[in-house]
């Protein structure tokens, strides 16, 4: 039973991962999500089999079936990078323990296991649009954080997160992020970052992973920064895309929680 609901989780995350890379450019090109795929090249609609998760992409060797032109490979490393995750949350729920049928029968009736596993997942899959996103396009999509903060909302208090501390959390980081706006007058980050803090404190109504999030998203940014300023692809005073960094932030935060928080701590 446990590698039968395994490959369930398998199949759902090369779903949604497929289904990432369509909305991620349907968004951008303001069309609608309804409809066949096609290729952004030479705008052939694709057959469901030219759209068969990572299978697809070695194929046709990483090129259109009709155009014959290189197919990114954002596509299957989302897809992937999806599929990873949702694995990683499941097993996470399960302990990282082989169950028996028994055994897995007893957690699975656990007082609100599917309503953890679900907001694990459905993180993951927003953290993964939300970067590619912005690592793409430099933009935070509001049609992607303003449901996802609903639903963040929803689902914690139904797992009994007290509302003011959900309010608490999302005023706070829109407060962190929206003064930096105001005293930068935008060139420090955008008007979305703002909203996405939002979405963070929807997400991590706990303060210590709040926090975690936000500390990990400009301690890695610096970094790679640096990096890219050392590098030769940078200059001082570069933009970088803060939503990439947030969203890696939010993921640390929900795999390891507040042992990040304590390496900190001793590190400085």
């Amino acid at each position: 039973m446990m590698l039968i609901l395994t490959a369930i989780i398998i199949l759902l995350g090369l779903a949604l991962g497929s289904f990432s890379n369509c909305l991620i450019w349907r968004l951008y090109k303001q069309e609608s999500i309804i409809g066949r795929s096609y290729c952004p090249l030479c705008q052939k609609k694709l057959s469901w089999y030219h759209n068969i998760p990572v299978l697809s992409f070695l194929f046709l060797k990483g090129r259109c079936h009709f155009c014959k032109q290189k197919i990114s490979w954002q596509y299957p490393l989302v897809e992937l990078a999806v599929t990873g995750l949702f694995l990683f949350f499941w097993l996470a729920a399960l302990k990282f323990q082989y169950l028996d049928s028994e055994s897995l029968f007893l957690l699975l009736q656990r007082p609100n296991f599917y309503l953890y596993l679900l907001k694990d997942l459905v993180a993951a899959w927003v953290m993964i649009v939300i970067f590619v996103f912005d690592l793409r396009y430099y933009l935070v999509s509001n049609l992607v954080v303003w449901p996802a903060t609903l639903f963040f909302i929803i689902i914690n208090l139904y797992l009994g997160v007290i509302w003011w501390h959900i309010l608490l959390a999302m005023a706070l980081a829109a407060l962190f992020f929206g003064t930096q706006y105001l005293l930068t007058r935008g060139r420090g980050l955008g008007e979305g970052d703002i909203w996405l803090g939002l979405l963070l404190g929807a997400l991590l109504p706990n303060l210590n992973s709040l926090i975690i999030a936000i500390l990990s998203a400009y301690v890695v940014g610096s970094f790679v920064g640096i990096a890219l300023i050392a590098s030769g692809h940078k200059s001082w005073g570069s933009k970088l895309p803060l939503g990439v960094f947030l969203a890696l932030g939010a993921l640390g935060a929900l795999i390891w929680g507040e042992n990040i928080l304590q390496y900190y701590w001793r590190l400085f």
